[in-house]
């Protein structure tokens, strides 16, 4: 089955391009729009009704630009509201979670860190899958301050590094062996954290995954594409700057109130 029409990302601020971006590189011929909805990021200190509300509205939008299939590119969101959006709107929908059963089933010493946001980890979603992993230790760290750090382009300031060292070292001394990034935005980090942590700790976010099964289910339900390689669209409802730093320019981002 052929179907040319686009794929839809949708992500509280600009992390989930990083969820996009593995999305991209194994289907390059697929059009697709990445909603960043910048202007009520983060949704991770939000309640539940509110990441619903905001997750129909970015929704709305994809269904309106006739895509066929949505990737919810962020952790509080599909934690708290994919099997809302499942059962409300005739459309797959792809979600992300922390990456918990690759790190505990690999884990040699059977204690994992969770980088998240408090929305990821408050989540009945996120116990549930928690609660199957009862032999390992999961240390779980609410990732303060570092969403809004990466939206306001201050990726690499004194207090990123300060905050990464607060969280992590906890977690190092309890002698973790893989940290689990738990929301889109953190893996634009990963050069700072491997700073801190020693080599021998595994860093594991769900880009590729979360690819291959979008890859699975257009085959499978939505349709592959068989057009040329196609031109992302990128719309933001705040300042584009940040978007286009992060993506280095060389895409098209349009700046819309949504």
């Amino acid at each position: 089955m052929t179907n040319n029409n686009p794929i839809g990302v949708f992500d509280s601020g600009i992390g989930g391009t990083s969820i996009w971006s593995a999305i991209h590189e194994l289907l390059p011929n697929e059009k697709t729009i990445y909603l960043a909805d910048s202007k009520n990021a983060p949704y991770g200190q939000r309640t539940k009704e509110e990441i619903v509300a905001l997750s129909r509205k970015n929704v709305d939008f994809l269904i309106e630009n006739n895509c066929k299939i949505i990737v919810v590119a962020c952790n509080t969101a599909t934690t708290n509201a994919i099997r809302e959006l499942r059962e409300e709107y005739d459309i797959p929908f792809i979600g992300i979670e922390p990456a918990i059963k690759p790190a505990a089933t690999n884990s040699k010493t059977q204690v994992i860190g969770i980088l998240a946001t408090k929305g990821t980890l408050n989540s009945e979603l996120f116990n549930k899958t928690a609660e199957m992993f009862q032999n390992t230790t999961i240390i779980e760290q609410v990732g303060h301050g570092l969403v809004q750090l990466i939206e306001d382009g201050n990726l690499y300031s004194p207090e990123m590094t300060q905050l990464l060292e607060t969280y992590l070292r906890p977690m190092i001394e309890a002698n973790i062996d893989y940290l689990v990034l738990g929301c889109s935005h953190y893996p634009y980090l990963i050069p700072q954290i491997k700073k801190i942590l020693p080599e021998h700790i595994q860093i594991i976010d769900s880009g590729e995954a979360v690819a291959r099964q979008t890859q699975n289910v257009l085959r499978e339900i939505a349709g592959l594409s068989d057009a040329e390689e196609s031109e992302p669209v990128f719309y933001v409802n705040s300042d584009s700057a940040v978007l286009n730093s992060i993506l280095e320019n060389k895409y098209t981002v349009i700046e819309k109130d949504f």
